[in-house]
């Protein structure tokens, strides 16, 4: 294969030379302009006054705040899957398919040929990124590979397709890229991800794998699979991949996770460098070291606004952009873009740590999720399917808590513990057994995500539930000085401390939850 970093590194160059030069507020100005000018005949454009927009001001005068199912409803559901010069000019070719909100099992975010094109030369950045941090780097004189979803697409409609934008991204590469892309689409192609997962394990120990990229708990499934193929190969990426440079990670908070890949990593001359990409547009990419923030692309696709989360409910929000943001604010991020996404609330939540240029971190989600390993669980269908489960066994729960638990070793999948307060009395181990089985089927049915990491137990253990006695929760809250109308079981509980203080005082150990899962039974109880 012929090393193409040295054309890489020119624009690099060229492309750092720019962004040194850059005003990012202006920059956003007049991307939105250019946006506005170019749907201003849409039916969007022409139901907001796009032709009379000037300015970033003018356009939050006309355009509100929208999150993704109040522009279904009004504007793509009785169209779909045709949307022809609706949001945006022209035809939208693919949407991408994602899951986790109140409304509904899924929602399918509009992908244009210009969103495409932007979401490129956002990945491109990334390459540009790394190559200018490593000035010896060769990552273009071996193959890239995405652990990402399917490339088998489901037709919608002739000439219209819809899949996992990751499968979509893969099938549209251009021919330079594809040359240098792993997996191979017969690979690339398989939906079921066991099968996916270990045809790629069987394939990739012998290609020169230069940059690695995907979601940091499906990678370390791959990796413990890789160690099953190549025996005394250890705990360390060097042994299956010595010339790789790069590995990319994005879609879930990567601190349970930095310790496992910084052993991963210990003897490899690789880095790590997040990204902060969605279904509805590629956001940013790590411009400097580890946790050091996530620089915003300004130039592409997307103009972004940032509303604090409790002003998200009001009429009229404050509405924020690049040019009077501030640092250590926690925002809510708002898109307008070339897939004709206006006002559109996509749900996370961010922090600047730097203005010149705009930096940021990924803080949560506006909603309350449940998503250590990409899941993406609401609050709502949490409680659904505990309702749904304590019907089953006839029992009524009074009072519950979920948290993430990671795994402690290589090969140990991590999951959800459940910490359940029963109204009558704390159930038998017959019956705590139906309730975590009704509730694991439910999730599976409404969330597609987490149904996905189910999928025959394979990147989501088992939930494991824990049954206490009655009064658990209330005296806990008590002795933590919160007992009262005014405060509130947390039921998602993402802050390790704390569920750590619920599980001791309630006498549990949540150390071995998910080692040797299947051997140990699912439930346990508190007489």
């Amino acid at each position: 294969m012929i090393d193409a970093t040295g054309l890489l590194r020119l624009y690099a160059r060229q492309r750092a030379a720019r962004l040194a030069r850059q005003n990012a507020a202006r920059e956003q100005e007049r991307l939105l302009l250019r946006l506005v000018k170019q749907a201003r005949d849409t039916r969007f454009g022409r139901d907001h006054d796009f032709r009379a927009i000037d300015s970033v001001a003018a356009f939050q005068a006309r355009v509100p705040l929208r999150r993704f199912e109040d522009t279904w409803s009004a504007y793509w559901r009785d169209l779909f899957p045709v949307l022809d010069n609706v949001t945006w000019p022209g035809a939208v070719p693919f949407f991408a398919v994602t899951s986790g909100t109140t409304s509904g099992r899924t929602k399918h975010i509009p992908l244009t040929t210009a969103m495409m094109a932007a979401n490129r030369r956002a990945g491109l950045d990334l390459y540009a990124h790394h190559v200018a941090n490593r000035p010896r780097s060769r990552i273009l004189a071996g193959r890239s590979f995405l652990l990402g979803g399917s490339t088998a697409l489901v037709s919608q409609a002739p000439g219209v397709a819809s899949g996992d934008l990751s499968g979509i991204a893969a099938r549209e590469l251009p021919w330079w890229a594809r040359r240098r892309y792993f997996p191979p689409d017969e690979i690339g192609g398989i939906a079921d991800w066991e099968s996916k997962v270990e045809a790629i394990a069987a394939s990739i120990l012998d290609k020169d794998i230069r940059a690695i990229s995907g979601t940091p708990s499906w990678l370390l499934i791959l990796f413990d699979h890789l160690d099953a193929l190549n025996p005394g190969a250890g705990d360390c990426l060097d042994t299956h991949f010595p010339r790789l440079e790069m590995l990319a990670h994005g879609g879930v908070n990567f601190a349970p996770y930095r310790k496992r890949f910084a052993r991963l990593l210990k003897d490899s001359r690789a880095e790590t460098r997040e990204v902060y990409a969605a279904s509805e547009g590629y956001f940013a990419n790590a411009d400097r070291g580890d946790g050091e923030g996530m620089r915003l692309i300004v130039d592409t696709g997307q103009f972004y606004e940032f509303v604090t989360p409790e002003a998200l409910g009001r009429d009229d929000p404050p509405r924020c952009w690049l040019a009077d943001v501030e640092t250590g604010v926690n925002y809510a991020i708002v898109v307008s873009t070339c897939a004709g996404l206006w006002g559109h609330v996509i749900g996370d939540t961010v922090i600047f740590t730097d203005l010149d240029p705009p930096r940021v971190l990924v803080t949560g989600r506006t909603a309350y999720t449940l998503s250590a390993f990409g899941e993406h669980l609401i609050e709502e269908e949490i409680a659904d399917a505990v309702a749904a489960a304590a019907g089953a066994v006839g029992g009524d729960v009074s009072d519950y808590a979920v948290a993430p638990v990671f795994p402690a070793r290589p090969g140990e999948l991590g999951g959800h513990a459940y910490v359940l307060e029963f109204a009558g009395g704390v159930p038998s181990i017959d019956l705590l057994e139906h309730f975590a089985a009704v509730l694991d089927q439910v999730l599976s049915e409404a969330n597609e995500d987490y149904g996905a990491h189910r999928a025959g137990g394979y990147g989501l253990a088992a939930p494991r539930v824990h049954a206490v006695p009655p009064g658990t929760f209330a005296s806990w809250m008590k002795r933590r000085g919160q007992l009262g109308g005014q405060h509130k079981v947390p039921r998602i509980v993402n802050d390790t401390n704390l569920f750590h203080d619920l599980t001791a005082f309630a006498g549990i150990s949540p150390s071995d939850w998910f080692a040797n899962l299947e051997q140990s039974g699912g439930p346990s109880r508190n007489a």
